[in-house]
């Protein structure tokens, strides 16, 4: 079986991922690509399908917040190969934990402009805010902190 390589230019490789052509000159730079980039005729970059499904793991892992010095130790680790999965799985462990306290955090933002809409909708849907707001009893810590 005869396996076809996909040959993607800078540019196509930039629409398919969303990165700009600068991007990812930076990425390859910065060592991020797990095999080197290829060259064409005329020293053009020539990008694969392979290419693309790692920088699609890539721009997750940036979006997601992981640093620019783990993602770099990731992509060593993997272009490494096998033997040392122990510490790819420390690594992507330590950035769940990063994720899981930033999921918390943006939940309770969430829940406070959540509570504030309530309020505001509740204004609006009894008419005078001045009416409302005289009358509304002593809030709770929770409402101070949302009136705030």
């Amino acid at each position: 079986m005869v396996e076809v390589t996909t040959s993607l230019s800078i540019g196509q490789v930039a629409d398919r991922t969303g990165l700009s052509v600068h991007a990812l000159r930076f990425y390859e730079h910065e060592g991020l690509f797990v095999k080197p980039v290829r060259r064409g005729p005329g020293g053009r970059r020539v990008y694969s399908q392979d290419d693309v499904d790692w920088l699609t793991v890539c721009i997750i892992l940036r979006a997601s917040g992981m640093p620019l010095p783990a993602l770099r130790r990731y992509a060593d680790l993997v272009r490494q190969g096998a033997g040392n999965e122990e510490e790819r799985l420390t690594l992507l462990r330590e950035h769940r934990a990063h994720l899981t306290t930033q999921i918390g955090r943006l939940t309770e933002c969430l829940d406070l402009v959540m509570f504030k809409i309530g309020v505001y909708e509740d204004i609006l849907d009894q008419g005078s805010t001045a009416d409302h707001e005289c009358h509304a009893p002593s809030p709770s810590v929770d409402e101070e902190k949302a009136r705030q």
